[in-house]
């Protein structure tokens, strides 16, 4: 019966992965004959299953006793997730930091040493940051998600009825999807906390590098750091809770249009500010001589950069809004 599955599915799924399959074979098997015996021959009911689900507790005491004892800083429910997503962070900014050393090498191999220097030290400052709070983000969701709330709150009252359904193909989230979301904002995280003066136009001349004209505002950059690491660390937290429901719900899709909604709103406060942008821009282009002012080139790259701060905001808020309507059709296309 489907109730069975849905009862077995929410089981094993706060396991680690490689417990489900012996669980969910132990598990179904058990059930089995707890109905056999509760029948005694005649045809099961739905009542009958209720009452054996009801004798088994709720899907979150019986993983725990399936588990062990719970004396986790980071539980088994979550271990996998967490795991995961500390690689993710890991892997994406080792590769950006590599990336970035090798630019540096190739554009100026004078200064190699210090360029390494440098790169060592990155991955002393970043690497404890990523691991810190990675570790502390999921200690938190353990202890207050999975642990004091879970007893108050989730046992009290519970009815099989009352079960999840196994995901919809339709609704599911394939696992590649939070994956790249994670990697993504994580890579322009880094760029932006610690490679932003490489954010502009590169000038060569003579088939040699000679400078960058930066896109933003380096002296007042700091001010609006912090606002761009909140509305990636809030991308970070959207594409987590992928991971974590599974598939699109209505719950979903207002968590995702809330955190969406909060970044244009940030974004829109950063982008338009005149601080945030390089104020010496068009003079820095003409005194790297890539445009020559007065001439029609001038006119058109100084057009492009006056309204680059509009297409920015369209593009970003089609991308944020898009988000939510897509989260949207796939929960109605599944009803």
């Amino acid at each position: 019966m489907e109730m069975i599955g849905r009862y077995v599915y929410a089981v094993t799924k706060r396991l680690p992965e490689a417990q489900r399959k012996d669980v969910a074979d132990e598990l179904s098997g058990l059930i089995e004959d707890m109905l056999e015996e509760r029948v005694q021959g005649r045809e099961i009911t739905e009542e009958d299953v209720e009452g054996v689900l009801l004798e088994l507790g709720h899907p979150r005491t019986l993983a725990r006793k399936y588990r062990g004892s719970k004396k986790y800083v980071i539980g088994p429910e979550l271990y996998d997730l967490y795991m995961l997503v500390l690689k993710i962070g890991l892997i994406s900014a080792v590769s950006v930091f590599t990336i970035i050393f090798m630019i540096q090498v190739i554009l100026n191999p004078m200064n190699i040493l210090d360029y390494f220097v440098n790169f060592i030290v990155s991955f002393v400052t970043i690497i404890p940051t990523v691991i810190g709070w990675t570790t502390l983000g999921f200690a938190l969701v353990e202890y207050f998600g999975a642990g004091k709330l879970e007893h108050i709150h989730l046992d009290k009252g519970w009815k099989p009825s009352s079960l999840a359904a196994v995901p919809d193909p339709k609704r599911q989230i394939k696992r590649s999807e939070p994956i790249a979301g994670i990697m993504f904002y994580v890579l322009i995280m880094v760029i932006l906390a610690f490679s932003n003066d490489y954010f502009g136009i590169w000038i060569f001349q003579d088939g040699e590098f000679s400078g960058i004209v930066p896109f933003l505002n380096e002296e007042s950059y700091g001010l609006f750091l912090l606002l761009i690491l909140i509305v990636f660390g809030f991308g970070i937290v959207k594409e987590c809770l992928k991971f974590m429901y599974e598939k699109w719900t209505f719950s979903l899709v207002g968590f995702t249009a809330i955190v969406n909604l909060i970044s244009i709103a940030l974004i829109l406060f950063m982008i338009t500010s005149v601080q945030f942008w390089n104020p010496y821009f068009m003079n820095e282009l003409v005194q790297h001589g890539f445009v020559n002012g007065g001439s029609d080139d001038f006119e058109t790259v100084r057009i492009i950069w006056e309204q680059s701060t509009f297409w920015i905001l369209i593009f970003l808020m089609f991308g944020l809004v898009w988000d939510i309507v897509a989260g949207f059709m796939k929960v109605r296309k599944a009803k």
